[in-house]
Parts: C-alpha cells; structure tokens; sequence
C-alpha cells in the first residue's frame, strides 16, 4: 500500500531479519536519561534536595518529573555549539557523545530506544502472562514466541525443514543436475506459499480511485539487496557484491559444492544486476496519477506473455474466484513488459535458481544458529554493525509481533496504555489540525476554491489512535486469528502457517469494502503513518510515551515531540503524492491547475535544498525524500502554532529548571532531541539510496532554517547559517 510513515517501516533500525519479511527493532528507557556529570548536576540534585531558595521563582517546574527530564535534556545538549550556526549538533551533540553505537546495531537514537524498552515489556507478557482468561489468539502468541524460543529444537533439525520444502518445490541444481520445465508451477507456488515475489509483486489493496474498493495491484518487486544501486554502481558496492553478497555461503550450509555453489550465486548476481537495470528508481514513480494503470486480469497476458496469469492469480488468491474479467491495477507497466521479456530470454534453469534463492534468503532467519551467523556475517558487511549476539528473545519477540501483533498487541495494550491518553492524545491532534487549517488562510500561491476543498481535506482526516478496537474483544481477536494454526515447538511450521493465514487474509480483502480498523502497524510499533485511500492518521499506543510524550512533562516537550509526529502525518495528506488523494481518498484531479503549477514550483525550492545536503560526501535525493520533507516542515510548523495557541488559552506554563531555556526555545530543542541519532557509514549510506526520509540530522536542520519562530526564539542574526535568507515555504 501507500502509507506513508515517520521513519521507515520496512528496513529495520537494525537488520535482523531477512529482507523479503521485513520488521521492526528494540531496549531500556534508563539509557534515554544521559548520565550527568559537571555543573548541571549539581544543580539538578540541589533543586531536589533544597527547594526553599527557588520560592523566589515561582515560574521553574520543580516536580520530579521536570528535574529527570531536564537533565536529559541538559545531557544532550552540546552548549559550545552556537545554536544558530548547527542546531543539531547544539540539541544532540552530548547525547551523540553518550551514545556510542550499541554492538550489533547499525543505528541508534530515541526511537529504537523505546522500540528495545517495548520489545521487553512484550517478552514479560509472553514469558510470564498466566494462560487463565487470555483469548486463545493471545495464547497463540505466546505459544508462538515459545516456539522460536527452543532453539534446541531448531538446531536439531538444521537444514532439514528448507531442504524438504525445496524439494517439495521441484528441486534446485545446487544439488543435482537440472533441465526441468517447470517454471510457472514454481512461480506460482514459492508467490502463493512461501510469501515471496519473485520478477514482481502482487497484492489486494485499496483501489486508489474507487477507495471504497480493495482490487488486486502488480508492481514491481525488491531485489536481493535493498536497492538497485547497489549493483549498478558496482565499484562503490564491491565490498557488498563480493561473493554473491552471502549467497555461497548459504548455497554450502545446503549442501552445495563451494565451486556449484559460487558458480550458481554468480548467476544469480547477474541476474539481479540486469533486473536492476529495468527496475523504474522510486524518485520517479512518486506521480501516482501517472503510474496508475487499470486493466482486466485477461490483459495482463498481453503486457507480460511470459507468466500464465490466470491459473498464477487463481493460487495466489485461493479460495477466493476470479475470472479473466477481473479488474486489476498495474503501477509498473514499462517494467512488466521488460521483465516478461526477460523470463522469455533467460535460462529456465537461472530462473528456477532465482527462485529457489529467494525462498531460501526469506528463510534464512527460521533456520538454525549456522544460517543466522551468515547472514549476520553479511550484515556487518552491508550495514557496518559490529559482530553481536543479540539475544533470541529479541528476534522472537520481534517475529511474534509480525506474526500476531494485534494478539501480543492486546497484551501490550492492556499493561501499558492508559485509556486517557488516548483522549489526550486526540485532543492535540485536534489542536494541530486546527493550526493546520488556520494556516491555509495564509497560503498565497493557492485559489481559493482549492484552499476550501483542502480544508475540507483536512477536516476529514480520521485519526486512529493508540490500537484498532477489535484487539480488546476477545471474540472479536480470535475471529480475526481463527484459522491461524500455532503448533507447539515447532517454529518453521509455524512460519510456514502464518504466510499461509496471512495470504487467505489477504485473498478474503479482495471482495470486501476497506476496513477502518484494519491497520499497517501493530499497537506496540515506536512509528506512526498516515494512509491516503483511507484519509486517515495511525499513532500506535508505542509511540505514545516518552520521549516523544509524558503527561507530567511542559506542554513545549509534547507539542515538539508527539506534537510534531502528528502535523508530520498530517502534513502527508497534502504532500506531492497525498495532495492527490481527495477527502475520500480517491485519486483525482481535485486541485485547479494553476494551484498545481505553484504548488511545483513551491516544492522545487525544497528538492534544491536537500539536495545540497551530504554525508560523508554523498549528496542526497531531494526529488525522493520531497514527501517527507514536506511533511517534517509542515509538521514542526503546524506544532508550533499549536503550541502558541495554547499558550495564549492557557498561559505561560513554568520553565524547566536549570536550562536557562525559554518554553518556545525549549519547543525546537525537544523536537530536535527526538531525533538524535548514531549510525554507521554503511547504514548511511544505504539509507540515502533507499529511504525516503532524509537523515536524521538534516530532518533537524532543513525544516528549523526554514522557520521563523525558530530565528526569532534563537536570535539568530541574519545569514546565520540556521537562518537563511530565502527560505522555503509550503504550508
């Protein structure tokens, strides 16, 4: 689908998991509050122990909850650092000092701090929640987790599991001699069992111009390696190429000859590196308008001969009936035909080959200890982290949460989340989306009819907040996971069970209307997103606590930290791809053209900016991170007039003790902080080729040098390199 989240949702904060099944990271919030040392604490201990001196300051917060946070913010800071010359590295400077890389991570900041301090509140429930009255979906989960959990097990049976699903495939030439015609059973069974996508993908979602409609939709797919730079610029990525990137290792750990084995990967980087090549750049499919093509499922034969399309559809979406009328949508038309072209050229035996290795590197991380070293081998190669033995429990709790996250998800809900936070948290959404429409007003490159049909836009956003309503019914839960089968001790079956639950979940969408509460993220998830089909924002319970939100902390911290998350997601609805979506969700021209060609020209001014930042000499991609960038300038902007109005319903509120902060400085400091952030130059690296969020830094940078408020709060003198001259404006 399209939703568009906070911080990338597929690649992992720290890989640990395979590519073609992707998911979240982990730890303990005590790491958040930096020691102290020097001055500052002194201070801090003293407004704790000695209150009587501070009665002469009515206007310090003095409550335990404002000395804690104030220390982790003094903690971060780095005050030789002019604000206004890098703001950055004044708001994190001291946290990226007490911060070194964590082993086996390849970054790390506050989001994967809470994801780590989440992930062992999950594996208590998982380990210590007592069977009596959990749902049976609850005890699934728990079931599950524990099947991962016996590792034992797992290292008795080795190999064993992937081997006989190979064969149960057809075989593969790692072991034996191959010239069988078998390539559309294979296609059709590793795409309609095994969860994977090879040469494309194919899925149910939402029907962009008639959102009240799921429609089955073919796009593209993934390659091994998460970009198709990586083989196109091959004398930059010979580090990660070099052997097949780790597939000759994982070809002997099956059975294979060093000398089959290298010979078969090498094909197979080849192929890969000439999928590359008509693989379309993500930069350039960011008009949805014009990569939307509808068809009927018997015109798909004419634009991709190679594949038999519909006894391939008719698998992949068993038990549901199709017909070769069936409506079906394609968002990469050029690249279907090239690819068909392809398979019709190629080998039948690389083919299969291709195939076969993409069930298995999707396998990898189910398989026993020698199997993850592997990958874990190549991790350290493509991302830089550091060789770790990250505990089992992480990847199982991890993996529970994609399997059955709304099930751990409940459990997660009901020891944590404070049922008011999740009407405090709908009341700021409530204020920052009032900042949001107020500022239409002041839009001036925009007709007013289409200002009037935005505001009505924004207005319509839903918002979901904290978890989807169903997962607190135990009826309900088990209803959705009824046919999802959990074996004990067995944790390949287990896998195995779930794509097979989750493919029948997908097949049953396809005649059924978009559902509200069925959503992208699980509850515990430390992100948020915003979905255009639907018109609707999702801020996980995960996300609701600190560091971006605490109900004892200044309004200045909430409003710069959740605050900022929700006009982020917010701002998404009228970015260039959501600004195309109407209120209803429906793709359409909804805007008046003029208002369209301002809008380009607008944005253009922000694709300029981000493309003259770089790291460690790579510049990045203004034209693919133009929708995030959108949404962290409108957000911080929507927060901050929503925070001033609150003030001026509210009053000042009382300063933090011993920052020597004014509450709107402390607001851009808060923001700033949330996105502090280590990582290594590999990880950068790829993040510049394949997120569409800017790195952390310039999040920080490229919106504050376009505010105001934040020049004027900072004093910051004209021409400062925080305050320049011309600034972009959108919303």
């Amino acid at each position: 689908g399209l939703c568009v989240s906070l911080i990338p949702s597929t690649t992992n904060v720290n890989p640990t998991i395979p590519p073609c099944k992707t998911k979240p990271q982990l730890v303990n919030l005590e790491h958040f509050l930096p020691v102290l040392s020097g001055p500052a604490t002194v201070g801090l201990l003293c407004l704790a122990a000695c209150p009587t001196p501070l009665a002469a300051h009515p206007g310090v917060c003095r409550t335990e909850p404002c000395i804690i946070v104030a220390s982790a913010v003094i903690g971060a800071l780095d005050r030789s650092v002019d604000p206004c010359h890098d703001f950055y590295s004044f708001a994190c400077g001291g946290w990226v000092r007490n911060n070194p890389l964590p082993e086996g991570k390849s970054r790390w900041g506050p989001f994967s701090n809470l994801w780590e301090r989440n992930m062992a509140i999950m594996k208590h429930l998982l380990e210590n929640t007592t069977m009596k009255g959990l749902s049976k979906a609850e005890e699934n989960a728990q079931m599950y987790y524990k099947a991962c959990m016996n590792e034992t097990k797992i290292e008795e049976l080795g190999a064993q599991p992937l081997q006989e699903l190979i064969n149960q495939t057809g075989g593969w030439a790692l072991t034996g001699s191959w010239d069988k015609n078998n390539f559309q059973e294979v296609l059709r069974t590793v795409s309609a069992n095994y969860h994977c996508s090879p040469f494309f993908t194919v899925f149910v979602s939402t029907d962009s111009k008639c959102s009240n409609h799921n429609i089955i939709q073919v796009d593209q797919s993934g390659l091994g390696l998460p970009s198709r730079d990586y083989y196109l610029n091959k004398t930059a990525n010979a580090k990660v190429l070099t052997d097949g990137y780790f597939l000759v290792e994982l070809g002997v750990l099956l059975g294979g000859s060093q000398e089959t084995s290298r010979s078969l990967m090498q094909e197979i980087v080849d192929f890969e590196t000439t999928l590359a090549n008509i693989t379309v750049p993500q930069e350039e499919r960011r008009d949805e308008e014009l990569i939307y093509h509808k068809i009927q499922a018997k015109d798909l034969a004419t634009l991709a001969p190679a594949v038999d399309w519909m006894p391939y559809l008719t698998d992949v979406f068993a038990p549901v009936l199709l017909n070769d009328s069936e409506p079906v949508v394609v968002y990469a038309k050029d690249y279907l035909q090239k690819v068909s072209d392809l398979i019709a050229s190629t080998n039948k035996s690389v083919l299969n080959n291709y195939m076969i290795m993409k069930v298995v590197r999707k396998m990898v991380s189910i398989l026993d200890k020698k199997f993850q070293d592997a990958e874990q081998r190549f991790f350290e190669v493509m991302y830089g982290t550091k060789k770790s033995c990250t505990p089992r429990w992480k990847l199982c709790v991890s993996d529970t949460d994609s399997a059955l996250g709304f099930a751990l998800g409940a459990l997660f809900v009901k020891a944590t989340f404070a049922e008011d936070s999740k009407a405090i948290a709908e009341d700021m959404v409530s204020e920052i989306k009032w900042a949001f429409e107020d500022s239409l007003k002041y839009v001036d490159w925009m007709d007013q009819g289409t200002k009037k049909a935005a505001r009505e836009k924004a207005e319509a956003i839903y918002n979901m907040v904290g978890y989807p309503k169903f997962i607190m019914d135990p009826k309900e839960l088990d209803k959705v996971f009824n046919d999802f089968e959990v074996v004990s001790d067995l944790y390949f079956q287990n896998v195995m069970q779930y794509y097979n639950f989750s493919a029948r979940v997908t097949a049953d969408q396809l005649r059924k209307t978009p559902n509200r509460d069925q959503w992208s993220m699980t509850p515990p998830t430390v992100n948020a997103y915003y979905n255009p089909t639907k018109n609707e924002m999702v801020l996980p319970a995960g996300i609701l606590q600190a560091p971006f939100y605490s109900r004892s902390w200044p309004k200045a911290l909430n409003f710069g930290g959740i605050g900022v998350v929700m006009g982020h997601e917010l701002t998404h609805a009228f970015d260039d791809q959501g600004r195309e979506y109407d209120k209803d969700g429906n793709l359409r021209s909804w805007w008046k053209n003029s208002s369209v060609e301002a809008f380009k020209k607008q944005t253009q001014c922000m694709v300029e900016q981000y493309s003259n930042y770089s790291i460690n000499k790579e510049a990045l991609n203004g034209k693919h991170t133009l929708g995030e960038n959108i949404a962290d300038n409108g957000g911080l902007k929507a927060a901050y007039k929503a925070y001033v109005n609150w003030i001026a319903k509210n009053g000042e509120e009382a300063t933090l003790p011993a920052l020597g902060m004014t509450n709107h400085q402390l607001f851009f400091v808060g923001f700033a902080q949330v996105w502090c952030s280590v990582r290594t130059p590999e990880s950068s690296h790829e993040g510049i080729i394949t997120d569409p969020h800017s790195p952390s830094r310039f999040r920080v940078i490229g919106t504050i040098s376009n505010s105001h408020e934040f020049s004027k709060h900072f004093g910051c003198k004209a021409d400062a390199p925080m305050n320049p001259k011309h600034k972009c404006k959108l919303w």
